[in-house]
């Protein structure tokens, strides 16, 4: 690894006072090691370090859901090089050493073993965060146990670890993290707004179910291993699924069906929002300038990405059926609502239940004329309406300013627009649910409706989704049990940031990547102020013809006019003998004097 990081690393091991006053830090002038790593305090301070490190992704750009303003992903497009160095690995490796050294020091802490092995667990959940981030895009990567002691040290220059090691490791980590972090319902009663946040025996475990999924199913799609070793993979995360049931997690319901979906991305409270696993704390919630945790994801909402049309095309319509199978597709769309089953003045649904969908579809993407843009539109006590006056006024489809798809509903509020600080969501409930589904299909190739009850017909229950997904169901209408639970994962987990790993596991990012970014449906009437289909000359090379195509080409898979592509398809590739894992930096391989090697394919 890069010797300047190293450095750079050791010298924050001097410094771990520069953290934030309001996670409880010791005073700068009183910590060094002699008078450090002594009391139940000093751990806490040292963890504290983990949380302020871990930074969850704001959004996503890599896979065929989101479609950013700027320029195009360049790992989306498949125009991606090799690089120098690489943030991805040299931050996951400095957040590891962040851990390790905690490990260290702390091992032998003169406090009660059951407090000590609190802290202890955190650095290890973390240190299984990050490798197994590493092992995502990497694969093989060095697996390092220790804290450097200089620049001389000889694991400085270990070759890659076998990811089977890097992924067990990751496992024992969360054992012993499981064992000795409270659980879910001895955080019930704090209120301090960092320490609500702290990791607990259902992180560790909800954790291990991702993992154990992931690798399972890249194992198995990839032929990484035999088949003995992939279904332990996929074992160990229905295992972790069901010690995690014990911790009385639930989906979010407060409201009803029309609006908990929403609003659990807005209720904090341990004791009302049990769907939390794990999250990361923003606040003090009403404080906002220097003196608070803030975050800009509904600024992103708007401004950075968008949903796209391929994303709006995975929700089932109202009799539970996808757009190739369901008579309730409604062609042509006059309007930009007619894709989410209203009509333009944005909350008459369509005549005779056409174009009716899946209710999580209008819950995650706004419409044209949102009832939700009413300024004093709450959900879970936050106003979410679109821009707060003052802010930009009312949304405008395809607005010059912004990108060119869907604007996302999710964990989006007017109120806190540029100066956030809700708590972001990284593992809920929700995820287990589907995450146990696919488990079960992939390790037995079924499920039982039972089990499809528990999982998929409960996440479609609180949403009011009438149509269970049977087996009857599925067979009558000649679908494919594993892609409608990949395709309720999808929708579930919308702009969650889960679609880039899912396509890279089922290795079908060959298949999707290379097409067109597709967004939203042209309506002159309801277009941004000033746009006209007739004084723009470049419109026939953006919007597609009756056809779905511009140019002869398909760019988007149906036929329908005026869909704003914002990617064509010959500006897209993805290699499969290369692009399923990323260039690991050269500056690393030099530094390792060889021992790292490349992934295959990057040359």
């Amino acid at each position: 690894m890069k010797k300047s990081i190293i450095l750079s690393i050791l010298c924050l091991a001097a410094v771990w006072t520069g953290c934030d006053d309001m996670l409880n830090v010791t005073s700068k002038t009183d910590f060094t090691d002699n008078n450090f790593w002594k009391t139940e305090d000093d751990l806490k301070a040292a963890c504290n370090r983990l949380y302020q490190q871990f930074a969850p992704l704001d959004y996503d750009l890599r896979a065929d859901d989101q479609v950013g303003r700027f320029n195009p992903n360049v790992i989306s497009n498949g125009s991606w090089s090799i690089p120098a160095q690489s943030s991805d690995w040299t931050n996951a490796y400095a957040y590891i050493f962040t851990a390790n050294n905690i490990l260290v020091k702390a091992a032998d802490a003169p406090v009660d073993e059951s407090v000590r092995n609190r802290y202890l667990s955190e650095a290890r959940f973390f240190r299984a965060w990050h490798y197994f981030d590493l092992v995502c895009k990497y694969g093989d990567v060095p697996l390092v146990m220790k804290p450097f002691t200089g620049t001389t040290d000889p694991e400085l220059k270990m070759a890659r670890t076998p990811r089977e090691t890097v992924i067990q490791q990751c496992y024992e980590d969360l054992a012993f993290a499981a064992e000795w972090l409270p659980g879910r319902a001895a955080m019930e009663a704090v209120n301090d707004e960092f320490d609500r946040r702290r990791v607990t025996r259902s992180s560790a475990l909800g954790l291990m179910v991702r993992i154990g999924l992931h690798e399972g199913t890249m194992l198995k799609y990839h032929n990484l291993s035999n088949e003995t070793v992939w279904k332990a993979h996929l074992q160990k995360s229905m295992d972790s699924y069901n010690l995690l049931k014990a911790e009385r997690h639930q989906l979010y319901a407060i409201g009803g069906a029309s609006v908990a979906y929403l609003a659990l991305f807005f209720d904090e409270g341990n004791s009302s929002n049990r769907e939390v696993i794990f999250s990361k704390a923003y606040g003090p919630n009403g404080v906002t300038g220097s003196n608070a945790s803030l975050h800009a994801h509904s600024y992103s909402c708007d401004v950075n990405f968008n949903i796209t049309r391929s994303m709006i095309d995975y929700y089932l319509y109202a009799d539970g059926l996808p757009r190739e199978k369901s008579p309730l597709v409604f062609m042509p769309e006059a309007s930009f609502n007619h894709a989410l089953g209203y009509e333009s003045d944005g909350f008459t649904p369509i005549a005779g239940g056409m174009g009716a969908r899946d209710p999580r579809l209008p819950m995650s993407v706004l419409l044209f004329n949102d009832p939700q843009q009413d300024e004093e539109t709450t959900i879970g006590g936050v106003r979410v309406s679109y821009r707060l006056t003052g802010q930009g006024g009312v949304y405008l489809p395809l607005n010059a300013s912004k990108p060119l798809g869907y604007v996302c509903k999710k964990g989006f509020s007017g109120e806190r627009f540029s100066q956030d600080y809700t708590d972001r969501i990284i593992i809920r409930w929700g995820e287990m649910l589907i995450s146990y589904a696919e488990a079960l299909y992939e390790i037995n190739g079924s499920i039982t409706d039972a089990q499809l009850d528990e999982t998929v017909n409960a996440l479609r229950d609180r949403v009011g989704f009438a149509v269970p997904l049977t087996n009857t169901f599925a067979a009558a209408n000649g679908l494919d049990m594993r892609e409608e639970i990949r395709r309720e994962r999808t929708v579930e987990l919308m702009a969650e940031n889960r679609r880039y790993p899912d396509i890279i596991r089922w290795k079908i990012a060959e298949s999707v990547l290379p097409k067109a970014m597709v967004g939203a449906k042209f309506n002159e009437a309801e277009a941004f102020n000033g746009y006209s289909q007739a004084a723009d000359p470049t419109f026939p090379e953006l919007f597609t013809d009756a056809s779905g195509k511009i140019g002869g080409v398909q760019e988007y898979d149906y036929p329908e006019a005026n869909i704003r592509i914002a990617e064509k398809t010959n500006t897209r590739r993805f290699d499969p003998a290369k692009d399923y894992f990323y260039p690991i930096p050269t500056y690393e391989i030099a530094q390792s004097d060889g021992n790292i090697t490349q992934n295959p394919g990057w040359h």
